[in-house]
This record gives structure tokens, sequence and C-alpha cells, in this order.
């Protein structure tokens, strides 16, 4: 395995002053360079002297992809597929129906398709990677997110690994952190411990080191009422106990998605409040969800504060994806925004009195850079500001570019949403990476397992032990068992979407046994087509688990 060296990078920096565009060099007089290399760690400071756009930053060598190794290619945000890659394997961007002009508008808004390359041969992580060989693992991290992303591409047919900030935007006047890298070698738990006990910003402590419970989209989605809530708390009290610990209200409960202030009276009578001391009744933590920056077209913040709509250059209102056939962003950069979204979590914490704040499509604050800052810059300085609108309460990170949630969540998705159906539907082969998928959650929640418990709670999203409900699932008993299987293995966010009251005896013991941490650890992962292994350690027991995405079928066998 051909190891990189931090002092073997070349550094090309360009940016753009007085309407040329300049490339950084020695006895440049309007920006100057400082390279600091220690052992495993390389910064790179910019200072300006004046106000200058950049370009392009990157680090350069050379690097090519063996047939035995695996590189990481780490998904943008929450929902973003994420996997290790062979340079057998390609790693696909927008396809079919979304690279068509209307639908693209719509499906691209979710992930890095308007500033990362995609193509045959080039593979991209965002905000750290590795390049494994067996059990040996070459490691890259960014530690400073806050001035841009940092992308890590590795260019197998030109045999180039280089690591670029997502600086488009991005004005620079004085000094800035522009790169903080940090390359390890060692075995997979060791370079992710190194990793992010460095990282610079942590989470609170909590004494909460697990969330198992309910959740209410899955079975309803916004038809979400007062009478289910208190219907499936119940029957989650009889079914888990104490084995559960939170019980959230998802989507539904506000009259349209961003008037959040706006309690659907319909569904709702008495308001949000009566159903969190319910909750709390039953000695759960009470969640319930927003998506801060989203606001569907026929929502009355759009009618009454168009201004508070994100716009691009031409002025032309921003689509923030396909959710509820569309929807604008409210921008954060606006302080009638920021007031307006701080206002919503006063109300939750002070008046409906929830603990935990499910925060969805937060990618939305960064999809287009403005203001002389990068997608990067404005995805920090909105996290900042939900981590002070949530105080002390729990935030649980979804649709999130996942680097910018490190040190402001205590628990965050690491998947897309799970499907109905354990068979993918049509739209997943002509869409993007973020599309709605159980196998694509599974690999997500495989090849992310390296966040649980070391930067945030992972979420793996749902698993399903129900047949019928308002929602009917399609899976086979073998499914639901491996989904259940993989999200305790991976996961510490256990939720299930199901009325539990309505359980049998079999199902109520998968629930608490899905609910119950994992006894042990995962040693290795390896992924060949629709074939999964996954080594792991149970009560001293060395195990294998070995499933086929194709099917769901999957074996579980103590080793000699």
């Amino acid at each position: 395995m051909k190891k990189m060296k931090l002092e073997d990078f070349a550094l090309r920096i360009t940016y753009i002053v007085d309407g040329s565009e300049v490339v950084v060099g020695e006895g440049d007089a309007n920006v100057s360079v400082t390279k600091l290399l220690d052992n495993d760690r390389l910064v790179v400071t910019l200072n300006a002297a004046k106000k200058v756009r950049l370009v392009s930053a990157r680090l350069v060598q050379s690097r090519a992809l063996g047939d035995n190794e695996r590189f990481f290619g780490g998904g943008y945000q929450s929902w973003t597929l994420t996997r290790e890659y062979s340079p057998r394997d390609r790693q696909v961007g927008l396809r079919n129906l979304s690279n068509l002009p209307v639908v693209r508008t719509f499906a691209a808004a979710h992930g890095d398709y308007d500033f990362v390359r995609y193509g045959k041969g080039l593979y991209h992580s965002h905000g750290y990677t590795y390049i494994r060989e067996g059990r040996e693992l070459e490691f890259f991290g960014s530690l400073d997110e806050s001035f841009a992303f940092t992308v890590f591409y590795l260019d197998a047919k030109e045999k180039v690994f280089a690591i670029v900030k997502d600086v488009e935007g991005a004005d620079v006047e004085g000094e800035v952190r522009l790169f903080d890298i940090v390359r390890f070698d060692g075995d997979y738990d060791s370079v992710f411990d190194r990793y992010f006990k460095l990282y610079p910003i942590r989470p609170a402590k909590r004494e909460i080191d697990r969330l198992a419970g309910y959740t209410s989209w899955y079975n309803y989605y916004q038809n979400v009422t007062a009478d289910i809530v208190l219907r499936d708390l119940e029957g989650m009290s009889v079914a888990a106990g104490k084995a559960a610990n939170i019980f959230q209200i998802d989507d539904g409960y506000e009259e349209k998605v961003g008037d959040w202030l706006r309690v659907d009276k319909a569904k709702f009578p008495d308001g949000m409040r009566p159903m969190s001391d319910a909750i709390h009744a039953k000695g759960y933590l009470a969640g319930i969800w927003v998506a801060p920056f989203a606001a569907e077209f026929k929502a009355a913040v759009v009618k009454e504060h168009s201004d508070w709509l994100l716009r691009d250059e031409k002025g032309k209102l921003v689509i923030g994806g396909f959710a509820w056939n569309g929807f604008y962003v409210l921008d954060h950069e606006k302080a009638e925004v920021r007031e307006y979204v701080k206002k919503v979590f006063d109300t939750a914490i002070d008046e409906w009195n929830y603990d935990m704040f499910k925060l969805d499509f937060l990618y939305a604050a960064c999809i287009i850079p403005r203001g002389g800052k990068s997608r990067g810059r404005l995805m920090h300085e909105a996290m900042t500001f939900l981590r002070e609108c949530v105080r002390d309460k729990l935030l649980l990170g979804c649709g999130v570019p996942m680097t910018s949630s490190f040190g402001f969540v205590d628990a965050c998705r690491t998947g897309c949403d799970a499907e109905l159906s354990f068979a993918d539907k049509f739209y997943v082969k002509c869409t993007n990476n973020e599309i709605i998928s159980t196998k694509h959650s599974i690999i997500d929640t495989v090849f992310r397992r390296h966040l649980n418990g070391r930067i945030f709670l992972s979420d793996p999203d749902v698993f399903f032990l129900r047949d019928d409900g308002m929602k009917r699932t399609d899976y086979t008993q073998s499914q639901k068992e491996l989904l259940a299987k993989v999200n305790k293995m991976c996961g510490s966010v256990l939720f299930v979407s199901d009325n539990a009251g309505d359980y049998d005896a079999k199902r109520r013991a998968m629930l608490l046994d899905a609910f119950a941490p994992l006894d042990g650890r995962i040693t290795e992962a390896e992924m060949d087509g629709s074939k999964i292994h996954i080594g792991f350690c149970e009560k001293g027991v060395e195990k294998s688990f070995d499933f086929d995405l194709s099917t769901g079928d999957y074996t579980v066998r103590a080793l000699k």
C-alpha cells in the first residue's frame, strides 16, 4: 500500500482581484500563504492585504488506487449515498430523468452536483476519507470546515489525489485558515479515535447515550393527529416500557411546512403542549420535527414574507428540493428570518415544553454561496445559530452536510430515508444519491458506523415490524430482522413508526431486542456487489453477519 506524505502535496491557489485572475506565487503583493507542517497535521493560512475573491484552492499529489484498495466516499449530507469504492465501482451523480432541466432544479438541490465533479474513475469524499487495503487504512481528514467545505478526490485514471476547498463565492480580506488537514495510518477504529479526539468542536456531554422509541412519520406522514399520537404513545408504553426513552412527533402538526407556529387545529385542537405533557407522563422525552429553513410553496410565510425567501443572483427564487411538491428556502442571512426561527424554538421550548428537536432539510441553508461566503461558511454559521436556538435541548440533525453537524448536534441521521418496501422503487435508478431507499440506507449505516458514539449518536432511520397500518409495509420477516439488526449494530437512535400496541409477543420481543445496546463491537465490513459482510464480536464471541441486499436474506454465525 503506497503511502502519501503531507509534505509532498503541491499547493495551488487562484483568486480574482481588480477583475483579474491571479495564481498565488512568490512575491504576491495581495496574498501571502503560510504552510505549517507538524508531523501528522498540515495547516495552510492565507492572508489577503485587500479583498480578493477566491477561485480555487487545492493540495495535490500523485496516487493510484490499487486493485485491492478501497476508497471511502463520504456523502455530502445525511441522505447522500456513502460507501467504499473499488477500482471496478463507479461513483455516480445525477442520472436519467434528473438531468432534464426542470427535474434537475429539484434533484440537484439535495446534493453536491453543482460544485463537485463526477466521472468514470473519479471518486470523492466530503470532510474526510480513507484508502483501505485489508485492515490497514491511510486516513485524511479536515479539522476545520468553518470557512469552506473540504472535498477529497481520487482520480484513478489520472492517478491523482487532491484535497479541494469549495471556495466558490468566498471573499477574503485579512487572515483565514484555508486548510487544516490530518493524516493517520492505522486500523479502522484507531484512525477514527484519533481524528475525533482532535476535532476542535465537541458536542455537549450528555447522560443519554442511546435514544430508543417512536417517530410518527413512516406510518402517517402528514396525516398524524392528536388521537394517533396518544394511541401510539400508549402502545409504545405497553410494548416497550422503560426500554424506550423518546417519543417524537414528526411533520404534519403544522398547517404548512414553514408555518411552525400555526398548529393545525383540525389535527391538534388543543395545540402541542398537551402532547408533550402526555409523553412526559409516560416517562419519555418529547421530540418534535422542524425544517427551519424550508417553506412549501403555499405556506403563509411565503405569501406574507416573500422578502424572506432566498433568491439567486438573477433574483429568481431558489428551490430547496422535491418534498411537499417543492419548497422555497428561508434565507437565514436575513435578520427577520433569524428572529422568526428563534421565536419558533422559544415557543416550542418555553410554551410547548419539548426536549428534542429533529431539524431537517438543513442543507437548504447553503444551497448557493452568497454575500462573499462559501457554502461551508454559510452552513457553519447556520448550525451555530440553530445550536443557540435549541439551547440545552437535544438536537437531532437530518439532511445536514455531514461535517457541518460535527460538534453541534447530539444525534444525526447517517443515511437516506428508509422506504416502506424493502425493494427499491423505480425512481432510485433515475434520480439522485439522496433518494429514499432502504437498501441505500443500510449501506450508509454500515459505512458511516464510525461516527456513532464518537461525534454524535448515529440515527440510521427507522426499522419496521408491522405489516399493516395507515401505510402498509412490504418486507419479508428476514428483511425486517435484517434492517433492525443493522440499525442496532451501527446506530444509537432506534425508532419505529408502528403502533406497537398492535404487536404480538414475537414483535414485542423483536422490539426489545432492537432497543437493547449491542454487547460488543464491529471489527470489519466488506461490500461486494449486493453482498455485505460484517465481522463483529458479541459477548466475547467472534461472529460473522452476512447478507444480500438483493433479497434481504442474512446469516449470523459464530466463528471457531
